[in-house]
């Protein structure tokens, strides 16, 4: 049986809006996740969402759709966790375009900043 929820996660940033750590297409400064996420992407893309405090098979459900809808949100949803600036039409545009490239973005990205994913992390910590 599962715990009940009682905090809602917050975002782990200040309220100034900032920059990804790297670029969509820079795949390369991590070349341990780009040939995971090159060889088998699903299981890298499962691993990034459990790092993230999802569902290890939430990134499965994309196969139903022409735009990556899990994948969009989560992007959508590290944008928000970190304070990222963007839009939805910009994570629309790479969610469908570049896949492989969004999961590794997000991956790096947690690397970088250093901070729990999870509130849930910081809480057990």
């Amino acid at each position: 049986m599962s715990r009940p929820v009682l905090r809602q996660p917050q975002a782990l940033v200040s309220s100034d809006a900032a920059e990804w750590a790297s670029g969509i297409c820079d795949c390369c400064h991590d070349m341990r996740d780009c040939c995971f996420a090159f060889w088998c992407f699903p299981c890298f893309a499962c691993k990034t969402s459990r790092e993230l405090g999802e569902s290890l098979c939430l990134p499965m459900l994309d196969v139903f759709g022409y735009i990556p809808p899990i994948t969009m949100s989560m992007r959508v949803s590290v944008r928000h966790r970190y304070g990222i600036q963007g839009s939805l039409c910009n994570d629309c545009v790479c969610s469908t375009f570049c896949l492989s490239c969004v999961w590794c973005q997000m991956s790096r990205e947690m690397k970088k900043r250093k901070l729990p994913a999870v509130l849930g992390d910081i809480i057990h910590s």
